[in-house]
């Protein structure tokens, strides 16, 4: 497996950026990842050492077969590593993109910080391979087995159950609200993090596989909930988790401060209108958010306020401010509270700040607590009140450290609370477990015939967490199906993605085990 003692000598190479520059003005709306030769990644995939214990698989909640596609690239049989890739992994070009990339943290060089496996790169450069040679192709079902499943969400959880149900022969309608399909994906993630043109591939995948897709369609609104069970013998929930955190301070009614992904998804409506692709619908008018000749304040220092930063500066803010109400963490691993393979906390300094600090354009603040919002005399606002935040909870503010920064506009992006309640879920009658979301020990709902799958189930999460979600999600539902119908086929508990060994993992922290017999 790999190199023989070539993590000794060949020096890990990681992710590169175009220059922050240079993507801002002259590309902002294009990735900005660059790829690495050939040559490169077959180097960094010689250092994949065979552990005797793979803790990247245990990083990886969907137990992608890391050392196995390591070591083909590094043979250059870049065919057989697209198998291995999506033997358990739908999506590579989204999560090859769009993953934080726990398996990194959790790999066993990474006992040295910096110098784990480079694997989301060449993840990455694996599934554009696949699809440049023409490997990624449509795998519609052999036999139709008869039965309907309606999928109600089309972010990656959803995208996913709809692609293994339909795998598996089952009719599949994949219904979506907005415009297009992808969810956050889609509208929440700008294109220079993953262009739409790589979603818009694999929707049309989807459709060349027979998955009715169906956009528009607010189900429990345009659909109600009685038609929606009379139609489908199942029905899979992947709406998401999309109730944002609030701030109740006192301005908060003030014009000029939104949930970020109110924001986003108006910018991305806006690239998509200029640079495509079309929606599959018409558009829904939205009122205009802005950053532009404004001074921004963003509140939260997760991925999604990172997003609200590159945007802000793209579209010719003055200034961008991001808060987080935390304090700075440590620069390296703490071993006393993250050792490894855990998740680091540590600091990241992120695509968005490094644009603002080459462009002299922002900052970025830890323990800062916002105490109010400052207003005009025409309701908008103008200004923030802050003061620095304590170190333990509450994050009270310090007496004597209030300040009030510049704000025309405020983005809030604090996270997410739990699926939206009122309409589809409430019509369901489907219960919730303390925290909001739908309850399902194992992805079925209270409501027979009736699944849910990704954050709706799960709570705020990582984009690998939904596929496997979904693929799970799929396989519970196809043994549901089966168990109404006798002598039905099922998709069993290793189903292939496109084609390869089996998968998902009955080993990945949080995957459900079924009792076979």
């Amino acid at each position: 497996m790999g190199e023989l003692g070539g993590f000794l000598r060949i020096h890990r190479a990681g992710i590169t950026h175009k220059d922050p520059a240079q993507r801002v003005q002259l590309e902002p709306y294009r990735e900005f990842v660059v790829r690495r030769t050939d040559e490169e990644l077959a180097g960094q995939g010689a250092r994949c050492m065979e552990c005797g214990v793979p803790f990247c698989h245990n990083g990886c909640p969907l137990g992608n077969l890391i050392p196995d596609w390591n070591d083909l690239v590094y043979r250059g049989r870049w065919q057989e590593a697209i198998r291995q890739l999506h033997a358990t992994n739908n999506f590579p070009d989204f999560t090859g993109r769009l993953c934080p990339a726990p398996c990194e943290a959790a790999c066993v060089l990474e006992i040295r910080e910096g110098e784990s496996v480079t694997i989301k790169q060449i993840e990455h450069a694996i599934i554009e391979r696949a699809w440049e040679e023409g490997w990624v192709v449509p795998q519609p079902p052999a036999v139709e087995t008869g039965r309907s499943v309606a999928v109600v969400g089309s972010g990656p959880a959803g995208m996913a159950a709809a692609q293994q149900l339909r795998r598996a022969g089952h009719r599949v309608v994949l219904f979506e609200r907005d415009e297009a399909i992808g969810g956050l994906v889609r509208f929440g993630v700008p294109d220079f993090k993953i262009e739409k043109r790589i979603v818009e591939r694999r929707v049309g995948q989807l459709a060349a596989e027979g998955i009715e897709l169906r956009c528009g369609v607010d189900v429990g609104v345009d659909l109600g909930v009685d038609e929606l069970r009379g139609q489908f013998d199942a029905v899979v929930l992947a709406i998401g988790s999309r109730v944002p955190r609030d701030l109740p301070v006192p301005g908060r009614e003030l014009e000029g401060i939104h949930p970020a992904m109110d924001y986003l998804y108006v910018r991305n409506r806006r690239v998509a209108a200029e640079h495509g692709p079309a929606p599959l619908v018409p558009a829904p008018e939205r009122p205009p958010i802005t950053a532009a000749g404004r001074h921004v304040v963003v509140i939260g220092g997760g991925d999604t306020g990172a997003d609200c930063v590159g945007n802000s500066i793209r579209e010719g803010a003055l200034s961008v401010s991001q808060l987080e109400l935390l304090p700075e963490p440590p620069a390296k691993r703490p071993d006393d509270r993250t050792p490894w393979p855990l998740w680091p906390a540590k600091l990241r300094v992120s695509y968005a700040m490094e644009e603002a600090h080459r462009l002299a354009l922002g900052e970025q603040d830890f323990s800062v607590v916002t105490t109010a919002f400052c207003g005009d005399e025409r309701g908008r606002v103008v200004g923030q009140r802050i003061a620095r935040a304590s170190d333990d909870p509450p994050f009270a503010p310090v007496d004597g450290t209030e300040q009030e920064l510049r704000a025309d506009l405020v983005l809030l992006a604090m996270g997410f609370l739990h699926p939206e309640h009122e309409g589809l879920v409430a019509d369901l009658g489907c219960e919730l477990d303390q925290r909001g979301n739908i309850r399902a020990r194992a992805y079925a709902t209270s409501v027979p015939g009736v699944f849910v799958a990704g954050d709706a189930r799960r709570g705020q999460s990582l984009i690998v967490w939904a596929i496997n979600e979904g693929r799970q999600c799929a396989r519970l539902v196809d043994r549901h199906l089966a168990a109404t119908e006798p002598g039905s086929r099922t998709i069993g508990v290793h189903a292939d993605a496109d084609e390869g060994p089996g998968g998902p993992p009955s080993h990945a922290q949080g995957a459900v085990v079924v009792d076979e017999g």
